[in-house]
């Protein structure tokens, strides 16, 4: 028999424990002002779970891996089940598969996504009334390894902001500077400074400027887009639907 086999017929006779099972997860990012505070913060869904193990708690969506489905197919059903959305943006993260990480033997393959904060918005046909949105940094305990997790997807997703275009995932089609600058601040947890801000992403050749102003009580201010002949991270050599 084979090991899948095996795996299947010790899940059919209820000897999960004795096998070891794949399961996948999502981190899901977006920008997020929350009531009462002053500037956005970085925002997360997670689901209240309903049975044991950790009954009560919340974690972060995800579920077993299906016999004919992709590990990034996985991820995006998850992401999907949630929000009810597409990413702007999906990574294969880490492997988390600590023996003693729940009852029985799971290994979960972890992804992380961006979505654009307007898109969250939208009301969704079938809102689950297990799933709420919480500050990545003030989490509450959470079930399983998943406080670990969420630290690793956002220490993932300060160090790739420096290097990448990542931010430009977490922002409408059109966006201004300041706005632009503000996604970097909010995931890098510190003032930038304006002028070199802008010296450094007009340089950058991924920006294209349109003919169009947001106007308000200040100046008007231009609005950008990005080059979508650029991606947004380097996904290096290898295919990312593994």
């Amino acid at each position: 028999m084979t090991r899948t086999g095996e795996a299947s017929a010790a899940i059919a006779t209820g000897t999960v424990a004795e096998v070891t099972r794949v399961a996948v997860s999502t981190v899901i990012f977006t920008t997020r002002r929350l009531e009462g505070a002053d500037r956005p913060a970085v925002v997360l869904p997670l689901v209240r779970r309903t049975r044991d193990p950790y009954e009560g708690l919340w974690a972060l969506p995800g579920g077993w891996l299906g016999l004919s489905e992709s590990l990034e197919e996985a991820a995006s059903r998850t992401l999907a089940e949630t929000t009810g959305l597409a990413p702007s943006y999906l990574e294969q993260l880490y492997a988390f598969g600590a023996v003693d990480r729940s009852p029985a033997r799971v290994v979960s393959i972890v992804y992380w996504a961006l979505v654009r904060e307007d898109e969250t918005r939208t009301p969704q046909p079938e809102d689950p009334e297990n799933v709420a949105w919480f500050d990545a940094a003030s989490l509450p305990q959470l079930a399983f390894d998943h406080n670990q997790i969420v630290d690793y997807a956002l220490w993932r997703l300060r160090n790739k902001v420096g290097y990448s275009r990542i931010a430009h995932g977490l922002l409408p089609d059109e966006f201004t500077l300041a706005e632009l600058r503000e996604v970097y601040e909010v995931i890098l947890g510190r003032r930038l400074d304006p002028a070199n801000f802008r010296r450094q992403v007009e340089s950058s050749g991924t920006l294209i400027p349109t003919q169009s102003f947001r106007t308000g009580s200040h100046r008007p201010a231009r609005l950008y887009r990005y080059d979508r002949d650029v991606e947004l991270a380097d996904r290096g050599p290898l295919d990312a639907r593994q």
